[in-house]
């Protein structure tokens, strides 16, 4: 009898963990599939180029050399909300998702130039994106205010019409799926807007429970 319940647990352990797993594995699933789902709407048609020396290192006071690449508005021209705002957006020359959202982020209005960069890291670095804030792309505002990862164009032109004074900018960490730019089918995972302040802190700008919130 001891052995047929010990065979019982085992099972029942071995169950448990593969549940857990599944719970751990397929938020990060549905990410990787939203940023990779393909729309012609947004696609970067300038190919991406090889870097010239992989080991090539930045100077103290150098920027970081990177691809420029111009993407036009979008005709479909969903409002006008960022009409006032112009932004380079810094990213991996191969992430779907960015191109995505700088789409969407153009349909609002904004004036957006994508630049390929090699070593997104540094970027990061340089405009004061906490680690646990980051995201696949950072745009930065001619007014040197950052958007890090897939924030609501609604939050970016509440945040720019009255700007905080200790703040530096919003982040929306990870790659949520549903958030704009990371769309897949009909999925949705609630997420947090951050305000990333200039001594390095964060606090909650705004909670995203449900898409029609992006609004």
């Amino acid at each position: 009898m001891r052995r047929y319940t010990n065979i019982f647990s085992s099972e029942h352990n071995l169950l448990s963990g593969r549940v857990l797993s599944a719970f751990v594995v397929l938020p990060l699933s549905l990410a990787i599939a939203a940023c990779n789902q393909p729309n012609a709407a947004a696609t970067d048609s300038t190919p991406a180029t090889e870097p010239t020396t992989a080991t090539q290192k930045t100077e103290p006071g150098e920027q970081p050399q990177a691809e420029i690449i111009p993407i036009s508005a979008h005709s479909d021209t969903q409002s006008t909300i960022l009409r006032n705002v112009s932004a380079t957006v810094y990213k991996d020359a191969n992430c779907g998702c960015c191109k995505e959202w700088v789409g969407y982020a153009e349909g609002h209005g904004l004036n957006a130039t994508a630049q390929n960069v090699e070593d997104l890291s540094l970027f990061k670095e340089r405009y004061s994106v906490p680690q646990q804030m980051r995201s696949c792309h950072t745009a930065v505002t001619t007014d040197g205010y950052v958007f890090e990862g897939h924030v609501p164009a609604k939050y970016m032109a509440q945040f720019l019409k009255n700007p905080p004074s200790d703040a530096i900018g919003l982040a929306v960490p990870g790659m949520p799926v549903g958030s704009p730019g990371m769309e897949y089918q009909d999925k949705f995972m609630p997420y947090k807007v951050m305000q990333l302040n200039k001594d390095g802190s964060t606090a909650i700008y705004a909670t995203i429970d449900t898409p029609q919130q992006q609004l």
